[in-house]
């Protein structure tokens, strides 16, 4: 198999994962440029994955402009882990180069742009995955695993409850954070990992979305605290509740999947740890055993994984994962339920083109 030479676009608060996932994938991939409009910080993350991986000075290359390294190096995939505004812009303008992308979540700010981005990796044979690394959480493998094999019977509920706190200090330290143009509210930050769990366990394909969001107490264009009713065409119910304004540090991200037949949450710093697993003739104590590993971070463990899957589908000419596909769905429920709050009213899937530039004139942060 090849080995992919990599370039990570965006030097910021998520790169070190970037970095550790590169430096523990190093038979298969290695770290050849990094970029960012800061070019100290871009030299940081090749210092730190010089250090971690021993690779010489001279292999990597750091930049400033991520067009002149696209144009200079010799490059098989990007990271892209900038600002979420930039998202869409970058991915496809390497995409069209031939360069395959991994993009931080969420992929995109708007539907057309997500459905471009789609667009353009399928016209230049190029794959496009999204950075959901917590689908690669053992517990949540063995949630969806009892998924696949029907062991809840019908779907009943799911919940997502993400209950964090993010202070003025989080918002000052990076002024693009709770804007709409670059980064949307809480819901479109915080949450969208749990729920893109969410809907990945219950089905997946939306039929409607309600949704109550504002912002209470941190000073920002974007809501701090969200709450969504997701209808799934198979009749199960999601409820997704968003809070930076937990006092005085975070709660929970707890993920809660409830059937006929079986009952499961996973919670923890990333939903890492099985906290319910109850199924008639199984184990509850055994099934925590086998999958709950302690963390450190809200990040978790599974960018190393990720990339493992983008890689391998790379050298195997087959979808991510978390495809591009894959990863508009949770973007999706977030852009309908700002459609919800600007409108008052229930969003039907599919719908037309909407984009968090389209709630600047409307909610315009703290009352």
């Amino acid at each position: 198999m090849k080995k992919l030479k990599f370039a990570i676009i965006g030097c910021g608060r998520i790169s070190y994962k970037h970095v550790e996932a590169l430096a523990k994938n190093i038979g298969e991939a290695e770290l050849v440029a990094t970029c960012d409009v800061v070019l100290e910080k871009a030299e940081a993350k090749k210092a730190e994955y010089i250090e971690k991986t021993g690779a010489s000075n001279d292999t990597v290359h750091a930049y400033e402009d991520y067009k002149k390294m696209v144009e200079t190096e010799d490059i098989d995939v990007v990271t892209i882990a900038t600002e979420s505004g930039y998202h869409a812009e970058i991915a496809i303008y390497c995409m069209k180069k031939g360069i395959n992308a991994l993009i931080e979540k969420p992929m995109a700010m708007s539907i057309d742009d997500a459905n471009e981005m789609i667009k353009v990796a399928k016209e230049n044979n190029v794959k496009l995955a999204v950075c959901h690394q917590n689908r690669f959480n053992k517990p949540i493998q063995k949630l969806r695993k009892s998924i696949e094999e029907n062991k809840f019977g019908r779907l009943v509920n799911g919940t997502a409850r993400i209950l964090w706190n993010r202070n003025m200090g989080y918002y000052e330290q990076a002024p693009w954070r709770g804007t709409w143009a670059l980064d949307g509210g809480t819901l479109m930050n915080q949450c969208i990992h749990n729920i893109d769990l969410l809907q990945w366990m219950m089905g997946g394909e939306v039929e409607r979305v309600y949704a109550e969001c504002d912002t209470y107490l941190r000073d920002i264009e974007a809501e701090d605290f969200g709450a969504i009713v997701v209808r799934f065409k198979n009749g199960a119910i999601g409820i997704i509740e968003g809070s930076a304004c937990v006092y005085p540090k975070n709660l929970e991200e707890t993920l809660s999947i409830f059937g006929e037949t079986g009952a499961a949450v996973i919670g923890g710093l990333a939903v890492n740890e099985l906290k319910t697993w109850r199924f008639e003739g199984e184990d509850e104590e055994a099934a925590k055993e086998a999958v709950n590993v302690k963390i450190d971070n809200v990040y978790g463990e599974g960018h190393t994984p990720l990339f493992k899957d983008v890689i391998d589908s790379i050298n195997n000419d087959r979808e991510p994962l978390i495809s591009g596909e894959e990863g508009k769905k949770a973007m999706s429920i977030i852009l309908a339920a700002y459609k919800s709050r600007k409108t008052g009213m229930p969003v039907q899937f599919p719908y037309e083109n909407f984009s968090t530039l389209d709630m600047k004139d409307d909610f315009k942060g703290r009352k």
